[in-house]
């Protein structure tokens, strides 16, 4: 267990409002919570945020999604308890997870196409942005 390197919400209110807002904002997202949830989760996974990843799960677990599903999370290529829409979101979070290796590849964006609109396809890139700005914030400051 780490200590608090720092108390980041308090020592920079309005930087951390903005992400709440950002947050507050993707709650009405047609996306979904659940679907939200398994992308934050699937960063948190790759970022090894210890803090979000206990989040996560315990939101998904509220929003009862399936054991099976929710314990597929980190396999998901293979597992056959996802939708197709929830895939071609799960493989835009990797690619922009992995954004200095992959440099979000048509392979990865056009498969969004099929699944989501415009405005949802950029609600999801917000969804990945701020989560890894918050997993970012809770690894480096050791929350």
């Amino acid at each position: 267990m780490n200590t608090l390197r720092l108390s980041y919400w308090t020592l920079s209110p309005e930087a951390y409002r903005g992400l709440a807002a950002t947050k507050k904002a993707l709650e009405t997202s047609s996306l979904g919570k659940q679907l939200i949830g398994l992308v934050w989760l699937r960063m948190s996974q790759i970022n090894g945020c210890a803090f979000c990843l206990e989040m996560h799960t315990k939101e998904l677990r509220a929003g009862e999604i399936a054991t099976a599903k929710l314990d597929s999370v980190a396999g998901w290529h293979a597992s056959a308890h996802f939708t197709e829409r929830e895939r071609a979101a799960l493989a835009w979070t990797e690619a922009l997870t992995h954004v200095d290796r992959t440099h979000a590849p048509d392979a990865d964006y056009e498969p969004l196409k099929a699944h989501f609109s415009d405005t949802e396809i950029a609600d999801l890139t917000f969804a990945i942005a701020l989560m890894s700005a918050f997993n970012r914030l809770a690894i480096g400051m050791r929350q």
